[in-house]
């Protein structure tokens, strides 16, 4: 093969790999915790038993997104690339780290716009009713 093809199609290849072994990644890590449910659940009488079973197995989180814990990761992910940037690589890494942390910035404000959890709404609601 050509020299001048092998990278530009090792980055198209790339593009189809990586989504697919994730899918394949996912589909086995959620395989196995099926079939323990199911063995577990062959063993129970009692179905409330089996729902609180899926409970625990259920990954997502019932609360919403906290904006503003990911808003300060993202700003310390951007100080990191910027000074990555100033240390190392140069203008363009700096000009990635400041774009990172302005996005950081944006989704901090957006956590206080917008209140986020059970809480944060009633205490808005009951505010908003004083009025």
């Amino acid at each position: 093969m050509d020299q001048n093809i092998i990278i530009p199609l090792f980055g198209m290849l790339t593009g189809i790999i990586i989504p697919i072994a994730v899918f394949i990644w996912m589909y086995f890590d959620a395989k196995g915790k099926r079939e323990t449910v199911l063995e577990i659940s062959k063993h129970l009488d009692d179905s409330s038993k089996v729902e609180e079973l899926l409970a625990i197995f259920e990954e997502r989180k019932k609360e919403p997104l906290d904006y503003r814990r990911n808003g300060i990761i993202t700003i310390f992910v951007g100080i990191g690339l910027y000074l990555l940037g100033f240390m190392a690589f140069g203008n363009i890494l700096e000009g990635i780290g400041l774009l990172v942390i302005a996005i950081g910035v944006g989704t901090l404000i957006a956590g206080y716009l917008y209140p986020n959890t059970g809480k944060e709404l009633t205490n808005a609601v009951e505010e908003y009713e004083k009025k």
